[in-house]
């Protein structure tokens, strides 16, 4: 069996690069069109141009409630309806919890949290009117096990799996499955600036020894955004190569 997609419209927010833009990537290749969300429509627009099968750029900030809604609606009549949700734009403003300001505090959970919220209520008035949908959550190994230096973040990130779980609950009867992805570390532009120590460091911590990369994440999205996984809701995916047990 193989993933497909085709005649499907997913709309990934924060894809205009690295995890997000994999996602969209993976999607497309598998047949569904993709709507690109960033913040500058520029970059959308270009991404969507090379991923190609009939995707469209949007610019949103997914902190801004009224921009979501209006965003969903924007993509809604421009494909005819959205099939796949994957809430992957996120923020990270890194400090020790006393150092920490409530504006990076808001921010984060803003972005990270309050935006998926948004997006999934808009988007899943659409689903629920078809009887059906796929929303996937892109969360984080913090959520799971916390970080120094990142309250904020992971807290972000287990609020949104406990978003995953109840919205699972509230939505299965509609056939519209919710699920959680939960990467580890993952080859990024950030991780590119680690030191040789800190990457050895950070690989001993690893059981497949290695960092994860941004198609390993893909893969999971697309398989739950298939056939392949309609059984499957309320669950948290965790890709981290075996960091987390």
């Amino acid at each position: 069996m193989q993933i497909d997609l085709s005649g499907k419209n997913a709309l990934v927010t924060g894809s205009t690069r690295g995890i997000g833009r994999a996602i969209a990537e993976a999607l497309s290749s598998s047949g569904a069109r993709v709507a690109i969300v960033g913040r500058d429509l520029g970059r959308a627009e270009e991404a969507a141009v090379a991923v190609g099968n009939n995707s469209k750029g949007f610019a949103a900030d997914v902190s801004d409630t009224a921009a979501v809604t209006q965003l969903v609606a924007d993509v809604e009549a421009a494909f005819g309806g959205i099939d796949i949700l994957v809430n992957n734009a996120g923020i990270t403003r890194d400090n020790l919890v006393m150092r920490l300001k409530d504006e990076d505090w808001d921010a984060v959970l803003n972005a990270n949290l309050r935006g998926a919220f948004a997006t999934i209520r808009a988007a899943s008035r659409g689903m629920m009117k078809r009887r059906s949908g796929r929303i996937i959550n892109i969360a984080s190994i913090v959520g799971l096990m916390g970080n120094k230096g990142q309250a904020n973040y992971a807290a972000s990130k287990a609020g949104l799996i406990a978003l995953t779980k109840s919205v699972a609950k509230e939505l299965g009867s509609r056939n519209i499955l919710v699920n959680a992805v939960a990467p580890g570390f993952i080859e990024t532009e950030m991780t590119e600036a680690m030191t040789p120590d800190a990457r050895q460091a950070l690989g001993k911590q690893i059981a497949l020894e290695r960092l994860g990369t941004v198609n390993d994440v893909a893969g999971a999205v697309a398989f739950l955004a298939s056939d392949l996984a309609s059984y499957i809701t309320g669950q948290v995916f965790v890709v981290d190569g075996g960091m987390v047990m």
